[in-house]
């Protein structure tokens, strides 16, 4: 069996088929640049992510796209309040996203930006005039009629038969049961930002553009849609409505909604003062792959309590995992391979594939590597490790880091970027001295390193004691911890 994947359209754990062999067109609702992302969006954006990679590493050709919403209802506003476009507004905060993704290892999929798609927006609008779906007011705003869509609520499962005919709602985004006809494209207001289309003056309403974005690279049907489960309702049921409204045909086979997460037992709020973006955890002194492996740690569709003390466990788990790999690839080990852990490689890749492919279940996956991890250290321990054995560890850890993305000793110069941000934004009192004790310290890659260290104990061996102890205050000073073992010596990063 391969993967399958709990679908919110059919309420059920399916098989996952493409609609065309192997290729897979992934569509993912991206972010809406009027602010810096929460870890609340980076739970969605990385089990998406993983998803990806999943899929990928399983022999698909996948097509992954994400939107960047860069208008809507809080944008226009934010930028009229501002005096500045719509453009100038979400320019630092779609950086600041690139950045923030770049920061947690999520790979970057093919980006499409709302602004860019107006004039199909409207033409598209101007279709569904046609087919009878939508109507005008009086003001120059269309909107769409779901009494003309009977399908309307199958993706929320939510009971619309009393709706209300004619009613609108006009805002994007609501928390209604009750079902609304909702904007399709929206009226200038002075001081708004506007454009001019086919369909006249105005701007698209938020729901209209996913459905156009994704429709102009997939066609009318495509694979699988993501995105955090807040959008289940309104947004992706409306995308459903007009975009099959439009095309007559199945819009997506299968929905993939990640679960919100909590704050220390609490749903997070400013008000509350457990919001927290990305770069507030990494101010505090927070690596950015403790940061991923915690919003990895909880299979998505499951909700996720992320904790300060979860954070530090966190670090501690990808400390292990960096720890094993570079006694692996430091210690010398005779020739030869042992069957046993030729074996326990191949079972774990096989274990976490399987829990992979049970709708994503990471923990599972997480528990077979560090099952492996405990089984491989007791045969280091013992001596039965052999140079092919090694080989077939690291094979199993690299399978692992292909969806997990946690191994690369790559933290240091992104916790640096931040907090050179973090003076240039004048919010240098929030940084932790932990951020500036990693972030400060003199940057060198695995080589220098372990140039180094050979370095250093040549000079050990012939007794040049000075320059030996010279060359390990600089690696200290380097943020490397220097250990001797039975083994050898070994390093890691603070």
């Amino acid at each position: 069996m391969g993967l399958r994947l709990y679908n919110t359209l059919s309420g059920k754990v399916e098989e996952f088929h493409p609609l065309d062999g192997n290729r897979v067109r992934m569509y993912a609702c991206g972010p809406t640049v009027y602010d810096y992302g929460h870890i609340g969006n980076f739970r969605t954006f990385i089990a998406v992510d993983l998803l990806y990679r999943f899929l990928r590493q399983s022999g698909y050709d996948v097509r992954y796209v994400m939107n960047i919403t860069d208008v809507d209802d809080k944008i226009i506003r934010n930028s009229a309040r501002d005096g500045v476009t719509v453009q100038q507004y979400t320019a630092k905060f779609t950086q600041a996203f690139l950045e923030d993704s770049a920061t947690l290892n999520i790979e970057q999929p093919v980006l499409v930006r709302a602004t860019e798609h107006i004039p199909a927006m409207a033409d598209f609008i101007a279709e569904l005039v046609k087919k009878g779906f939508t109507y005008r007011t009086d003001d120059g705003s269309y909107y769409f009629r779901i009494a003309q869509f009977p399908g309307y609520g199958k993706l929320s499962k939510k009971d619309f038969a009393g709706m209300t005919d004619g009613a609108r709602v006009d805002v994007d985004e609501y928390e209604k049961d009750s079902a609304r006809d909702f904007a399709l494209w929206k009226a200038p207001k002075p001081g708004e930002a506007s454009w001019d289309t086919s369909i006249g003056p105005g701007r698209p309403g938020w729901h209209i553009e996913c459905s156009v974005m994704s429709m102009e690279q997939f066609g009318p049907s495509f694979d699988l849609h993501a995105g955090g489960e807040d959008l289940i309702f309104p947004h992706h049921e409306n995308e459903i409505a007009q975009s099959e409204a439009l095309s007559g045909k199945p819009f997506v086979r299968h929905w993939f909604h990640a679960r919100f997460l909590l704050v220390e037992g609490q749903k997070m709020s400013k008000s509350l003062g457990n919001f927290f973006t990305i770069r507030d955890l990494v101010l505090r002194g927070h690596k950015p792959s403790s940061i991923r492996w915690l919003l990895t740690q909880v299979p998505y569709r499951n909700q996720l309590n992320f904790t300060f003390d979860g954070l530090k466990s966190a670090a501690s788990s990808v400390e292990k995992l960096r720890n094993f790999r570079f006694r692996l690839t430091s210690t010398q080990f005779p020739a030869g391979a042992t069957p046993p852990m030729a074996q326990l490689a191949d079972e774990t890749i096989a274990q976490m594939k399987s829990a992979l492919d049970d709708d994503l279940n990471t923990a599972e996956a997480q528990a077979a590597m560090f099952d492996m991890l405990r089984k491989a250290n007791t045969a280091l321990d013992a001596g039965q490790v052999r140079q092919d054995d090694v080989k077939s560890l690291l094979g199993a850890l690299d399978k692992f880091d292909e969806i997990f993305g946690v191994l690369k000793d790559d933290d240091q110069p992104k916790m640096k970027a931040i907090l050179d941000w973090a003076r240039a934004e004048g919010r240098e009192k929030e940084i932790s001295p932990e951020l500036t004790e990693i972030a400060s310290s003199a940057q060198l890659g695995d080589e220098q390193v372990n140039r180094k260290l050979a370095e250093m104990e040549a000079a050990r061996k012939a007794r040049n004691f000075k320059s030996s102890d010279a060359l390990r205050a600089e690696l200290t000073a380097a943020g490397i911890i220097v250990e001797n073992t039975k083994d050898g010596v070994r390093w890691r990063r603070k």
